[in-house]
């Protein structure tokens, strides 16, 4: 085993975490790195060998529950020893947690070894924005005009825990637009579409029924070019955002697995058509 440093990563070096998920192929949002931060400064590790970085795992708490995301290793370190090392890490900073994950399917075997339960599978559905004639639904609003005690407390609905720093920084980031959706002064739905390394990401995408979450899925995309890509993360144990992204000709372009190390937290998943972050929950 190659013995490396582990050591929380500053504020200014999560973009190294995040340069590193784009070289995998993992299209994270421009913005990501200032946004995962404010999710909990402490929740981001590195392994340095010999002064150098080696890899990186995340291991976000949000009090109560924890989420581990980021997690990879440099090509010519792997094999190792070294991501042992940060998982250990990691999960030793959520002690006593439930904790969840979104892995690709090929390690779920590794990560049942480690005390992991597969919950539902997720897919990241790929499509394109298209123009769209102007509906003109004044039940729509931009997200900044509902009061943001209204969205933690919606959230609530969708998410283990409380994450009112990670969705303010979520919800303001430059390049993204976020929607929702008002009715008779009642929050219906919302959800926020960001600029990535290639096109542009929906999540979240909340909704109370399939008919707002259509709504707020093509306004959304009637905020970016026509033509871009366009994703959304799909969890597939809701079978009316599967029907979303088949009616909108999307098609699946990767697959994870979400597991938890017990049983999954009671969200309303009939409600969550876009997941926010394979990273972070």
């Amino acid at each position: 085993m190659r013995e490396c440093s582990v050591r929380t990563l500053r504020g200014d070096e999560v973009q190294l975490a995040i340069d590193l998920a784009a070289a995998e192929g993992w299209n994270p949002g421009l913005h990501d790195a200032r946004c995962f931060h404010a999710a909990d400064p402490q929740g981001f590790l590195m392994a340095q060998i010999d002064g150098r970085f080696a890899g990186c795992i995340s291991a976000v708490s949000y009090g109560g529950f924890g989420f581990i995301g980021l997690y990879i290793v440099l090509p010519q370190w792997r094999g190792q020893g070294v991501g042992m090392q940060l998982w250990a890490r990691g999960m030793a900073r959520l002690a006593g947690q439930l904790v969840g994950l979104d892995g690709v399917p090929a390690q779920q075997d590794n990560y049942r070894r480690s005390g992991f339960r597969l919950a539902w599978r997720n897919a990241r559905f790929e499509g394109q924005a298209r123009a769209r004639a102007q509906a003109g639904d004044p039940g729509l609003v931009t997200l900044a005009e509902v009061d943001f005690a209204a969205v933690c407390a919606d959230d609530r609905r969708v998410f283990p825990a409380p994450r009112e720093r990670f969705l303010r920084a979520w919800i303001d980031m430059p390049q993204s637009s976020a929607l929702a959706c008002v009715e008779t002064g009642r929050l219906r739905g919302w959800g926020v579409i960001r600029a990535c390394r290639v096109g542009h990401k929906i999540g979240p995408l909340v909704a109370d029924t399939p008919d707002i979450a259509a709504a707020l899925h093509a306004a959304l995309c009637s905020r970016v070019p026509a033509g871009e890509a366009v994703f959304l993360d799909v969890p597939m144990n809701n079978p009316d955002a599967v029907a979303l992204a088949e009616r909108e000709g999307m098609r699946v372009v990767f697959e994870t697995a979400r597991m938890y190390t017990g049983d999954a937290p009671a969200c309303e998943m009939q409600r969550v058509y876009g997941i926010t972050s394979f990273e972070l929950g």
